[in-house]
């Protein structure tokens, strides 16, 4: 039998590929790991970020960059000089259009603020990184779920971890049954493929685990129904920097039992922080 037939029959061993792989995705030269600021415009009306090269400014609905040969920045892989208005990039920092070194520059955009991200493949939480702590696959925590959405979306403010309150889209209900008992989440839903997201809490958040973490159970059959496996919880991205804006959870999205599986932790941390 091929690896990826056994993968298919036996799911701890597709659970441990996915650990795998979520490993080496933010442990990536530019996954999560790699991000060493968010430089929020508005904090620099005079458009010099420190550390950051160029003059970065934003012009109606758009970011305009200012460059000279001393910034040594690369625009679409050229060396870059003059004016450029720049969109938010909408692909992976590994293919962001601005560079200025090994450093990739990443233009974004919350709730009508700009932003610009640093992500640096040198970045002390990267080099140090030595592996995410996971619960190995348990059955027990594999529950047939059901999605009920919305009859519109609603948006909900939460608190984010860089300490603002923003908005979080919400499209419908995600319920499922654990230990006996019936639970819902608030989930989001993705406008492309339909696949839900949801950020939740649970007894061991803070303690044996991060604060909060993220579930992306994928996208419901026609009649709502899917499955809801908590094996595959995962470290939003402020686990991995500080410098990302993650949303706490919204009301009601704090399990009451010990969710003592998925993804728990940075090894070697000593407390999740927030």
């Amino acid at each position: 039998m091929s690896a990826d037939a056994l993968s298919q029959d036996d799911p701890a061993t597709a659970w441990k590929q996915w650990h795998e792989h979520r490993v080496a995705t933010v442990s990536a030269p530019y996954g999560p790991l790699s991000l060493t600021g968010t430089h929020w415009l508005a904090d620099y009306p005079e458009g010099r970020i420190p550390a950051v090269p160029g003059s970065w400014r934003v012009t109606g609905g758009a970011v305009t960059l200012t460059a000279g040969p001393e910034d040594g920045i690369l625009l679409d892989e050229e060396r870059f000089t003059g004016e450029a208005v720049l969109a938010t990039d909408d692909t992976p920092p590994s293919h962001s259009r601005v560079a200025a070194g090994d450093v990739r520059l990443v233009v974004m955009r919350r709730e009508g603020e700009w932003a610009v991200r640093a992500f640096d493949p040198a970045a002390p939480g990267r080099t140090a990184f030595t592996g995410i702590e996971a619960t190995p696959y348990d059955p027990a925590y594999v529950a047939a779920g059901r999605f009920s959405p919305y009859g519109e979306e609603r948006t909900v403010q939460v608190e984010n971890a860089d300490g603002r309150s923003r908005g979080l889209d919400l499209g419908g209900e995600l319920s499922f049954e654990f230990e006996g008992a019936r639970h819902a989440l608030q989930v989001a839903v993705d406008g492309d493929d339909g696949s839900l997201w949801a950020v939740i809490g649970d007894a061991t958040g803070g303690r044996s685990s991060y604060r909060f973490r993220f579930l992306r159970p994928g996208t419901p059959a026609a009649d709502g129904s899917i499955t809801v496996d908590l094996n595959r919880v995962q470290l939003p991205p402020c686990a991995f920097a500080d410098h990302f804006v993650c949303p706490f959870p919204p009301p009601g999205n704090t399990l009451p039992f010990e969710l003592a599986a998925g993804e728990r932790r940075l090894k070697g941390a000593l407390a999740p922080a927030i």
